[in-house]
């Protein structure tokens, strides 16, 4: 969900320059602003004890991210990284909610965004349960195509790394390089010059 920049700045939202690779907040940390992204390409990951990302969203421009401890005052719960130098806007925690107060249609659309977020969440848990690599990575695809994120709205190609989906649904890269050559075999995928399209 995007928040017009116009009104963000009204309530006194600032705009923040972060580089590649440059960590925006870490997980466990204290939530201070709203954070909503202009421009450039975010990770939102969690990062176990050996230093394996489990990557929970790609963030693009529009959407928002790390809204949790927005609402429950809670830690942040992953870490948000930029894949490439990026522009965020910012507003304070505080002056947001009071926003959010005096705009139910705003206040509305984040509920509607974050049931969306918990959706996506079932979905993977569910897709995972069958251990089945196939069925998960098809139903990340569905998903994706369905909300027109992270797939290409004109040719269909998927804009996630093999990496990027292993990390996704919790698979190894070669699980995921392999079971997409499978998938392309049987044509339920296309795979041209090491390009996904669905």
């Amino acid at each position: 969900m995007a928040i017009d920049i116009n009104t963000l700045l009204a309530w006194g939202a600032t705009y923040k320059k972060v580089a590649e690779g440059e960590i925006i907040f870490n997980e466990g940390g204290h939530c201070s602003f709203y954070h909503q992204l202009v421009s450039g390409s975010i990770r939102w990951m969690n990062i176990n004890d050996e230093g394996k990302e489990t990557l929970q969203v790609m963030i693009e421009p529009g959407e928002s991210f790390g809204d949790l401890p927005l609402f429950d005052d809670g830690p942040y719960a992953a870490t948000s990284v930029a894949n490439e130098a990026a522009v965020i806007i910012r507003l304070n925690k505080t002056t947001f909610l009071q926003l959010l107060k005096e705009n139910p249609d705003i206040h509305f659309a984040f509920s509607r965004l974050l049931c969306e977020h918990i959706r996506f969440k079932f979905l993977i848990v569910r897709a995972l349960a069958e251990h089945n690599p196939e069925k998960a990575i098809a139903c990340l695809f569905a998903y994706f195509k369905q909300k027109k994120k992270n797939i290409c709205s004109k040719c269909n190609k998927v804009k996630l790394t093999r990496q990027q989906i292993a990390d996704m649904l919790g698979l190894r890269v070669e699980t995921v390089i392999r079971t997409i050559r499978v998938m392309h075999e049987k044509g339920d995928v296309l795979v041209d010059k090491g390009k996904v399209y669905c």
